[in-house]
């Protein structure tokens, strides 16, 4: 079949396989471009392993460290005339490319959130590995059923406190409009936290610590966004900044723990904004971005997932150097994007901003590309007016 883009609001509901192998080889060559990463990792578990952060996370871990990586993840495989998910396919493109590099690959495909994934990841981890050195905590979902009470968490997109009128950007149809959001409630809050909180990753390291699978020394990093005052309401004040704060208190839980039984350290990594499925939902960050983007592309300071992560691994968490944390004990590697000249430059920008105006003002274009790169879409040399199989057997992972 010819496969082509259908974007429906934020998602588009098909993805290339060929496609989404290129943007995953594409990220491989940043990583073997930038030279060996010094006493890096080896031996790697990734929760959330299929896309965005996790998957540069991986693939920086494999072929910048030549580490043996564990992935879990939650796709939708491919089916005789439907095309998967695009973590289904960039998993399959990273797990060819890192067996053909002889290094070791193994996937986990269900709920993280599950306490029967978590005990077969650490089965396979015992038989396979013996013991990691490195977690790193990239879910992102927007419902979880809790694996002690049974109950269903769905998150929301919420102000705390007070409704919130900005800008937005139909990034499809190239509208700007104001948009008000009433503000979550109580029991709203609370479930975002269960969703996107810590309590998962704590749970995570508490199985792997009891089951003797993490090594001396080892590392867990998860990662956060905070981001500058204009999306503050939607973002770092609203239901997702508590969830954050909350995974923040997990990292201090769980370093400290790890510290006291002499394993290592655990951290919070504050990276910066991009365009990932996770982003695209939610209401003001995309005309940021879109914004953000022109003006960091001008300065030749543009990084996408890849950019981060080797940067992260190879000046922050390895190579020699220590982890350099903020007031707040946060690593972070937003610190270009939140260059003070950089956001005055985007305050600047955000109250001229139109319908008319938006493609001369923002990198709207950019921001079309990145999305649709998401799904496999825009990659130099594949023919996509050419017939595809999109079904390619879990038997691949």
């Amino acid at each position: 079949m010819v496969i082509k883009p259908k974007v429906r609001g934020f998602v588009c509901v098909t993805a290339h396989p060929g496609g989404c192998a290129a943007q995953v080889a594409e990220q491989i060559a940043h990583v073997r471009a930038a030279g060996p990463i010094k006493d890096g990792p080896r031996k790697v578990l990734v929760l959330g392993a299929s896309t965005g952060y996790g998957l540069s996370s991986r693939i920086a871990a494999a072929f910048g460290s030549g580490a043996a990586t564990a992935g879990v993840f939650f796709e939708r495989p491919s089916e005789e005339g439907r095309t998967a998910t695009p973590g289904w396919y960039n998993t399959i493109a990273f797990t060819r490319a890192a067996r053909a590099a002889g290094l070791y690959a193994r996937n986990f495909n269900g709920d993280a959130f599950s306490d029967t994934l978590k005990q077969e990841v650490v089965t396979a981890l015992k038989a396979d590995l013996g013991q990691v050195d490195l977690v790193v905590y990239s879910l992102a979902s927007p419902r979880r059923q809790h694996p002690r009470t049974g109950a269903v968490h769905k998150s929301v997109l919420k102000p705390v406190g007070t409704s919130y009128s900005n800008k937005t950007v139909d990034t499809d149809k190239g509208i700007v409009s104001e948009i008000t959001i009433d503000p979550a409630t109580d029991a709203e809050m609370a479930d975002t936290i269960a969703v996107m909180g810590g309590e998962d990753w704590e749970m995570w390291m508490d199985a792997l610590e009891t089951a003797g699978v993490l090594a001396p020394g080892a590392t867990s990093v998860a990662y956060s966004y905070i981001g500058p005052e204009v999306t503050w309401p939607i973002y770092k004040n609203g239901t997702i900044g508590l969830a954050k704060n909350d995974l923040e208190r997990a990292a201090n839980r769980i370093d400290a723990r790890l510290k006291a039984h002499g394993y290592g350290r655990a951290f919070i990594s504050v990276n910066k904004a991009l365009v990932t499925q996770a982003s695209s939902a939610i209401p003001v960050v995309p005309l940021y971005i879109s914004i953000l983007y022109k003006i960091m592309k001008e300065r030749g300071l543009h990084e996408g997932c890849i950019g981060q992560m080797q940067r992260l691994f190879a000046t922050q968490m390895y190579n020699g150097n220590p982890l350099a944390f903020d007031e707040a004990g946060r690593v972070r590697v937003d610190d270009w994007e939140m260059r003070p000249e950089i956001q005055a430059e985007v305050a600047r920008i955000w109250p001229q901003v139109t319908s008319e105006n938006l493609a001369a003002l923002t990198d709207i274009v950019g921001y079309r590309a990145e999305f649709l790169k998401l799904f496999g879409f825009g990659l130099p040399g594949i023919d996509y007016e050419a017939e595809v199989e999109p079904h390619i057997a879990g038997s691949e992972l």
